[in-house]
């Protein structure tokens, strides 16, 4: 959006966590405000009207309209825990939120390089947005000692990981499923 920018590409004016994102990822999106290709948006439009707050939450009217219902569906990202992303950031201040956040996205980059046989990535940013740092910590961590793993296709390397992952989900009772809407 012209106009528009953002130093911190890793965590979204809304709530998102770009550096998380597949499309980010793989290159299709420089993340929010990060270049003149970003799409149009509602509420990077409402922060350039009130003098360009950084993230939602420093701005007074933070939850407002805009947030009823913003975590209801996805698109090729999670959009599950914005507002959440928003609280938790707020009260743990953007500098220790963001180095959660790095460590999250090297987890990521080594289940992707590691682990995917082409067949994983939503999964994988899915499962590593939603769940505590603590559970990627602890998946990761037990990929990296997994006994045979050199000798292990590629396939059974990723199926063990994708296990590990929905195993930590349903404990915490969350669906990795991306929520798409329903065209009416």
């Amino acid at each position: 959006m012209k106009g528009f920018r953002r130093d911190n590409l890793l965590f979204s004016l809304c709530g998102l966590n770009c550096g998380l994102c597949p499309m980010q990822l793989g290159g299709y999106c420089p993340g929010c405000g990060g270049g003149e290709g970003n799409q149009p948006c509602a509420i990077a439009r409402c922060t350039l009207a009130r003098g360009g707050v950084e993230y939602c939450f420093e701005c007074g009217s933070f939850p407002c309209e805009r947030y009823e219902g913003i975590d209801q569906f996805d698109s090729f990202i999670t959009h599950r825990n914005r507002r959440r992303n928003m609280e938790q950031a707020s009260e743990m201040g953007m500098e220790a939120y963001c180095a959660q956040q790095r460590e999250k996205a090297a987890a990521l980059q080594e289940l992707l390089s590691r682990y995917n046989d082409g067949r994983r990535k939503t999964l994988f940013c899915t499962a590593v947005n939603l769940l505590e740092l603590e559970d990627v910590r602890a998946i990761a961590e037990e990929l990296r000692v997994m006994p045979g793993q050199r000798e292990m296709p590629i396939r059974e390397k990723a199926a063990h990981a994708a296990s590990l992952l929905q195993d930590a989900a349903r404990k915490r009772n969350i669906d990795l499923k991306l929520r798409k809407k329903k065209k009416s």
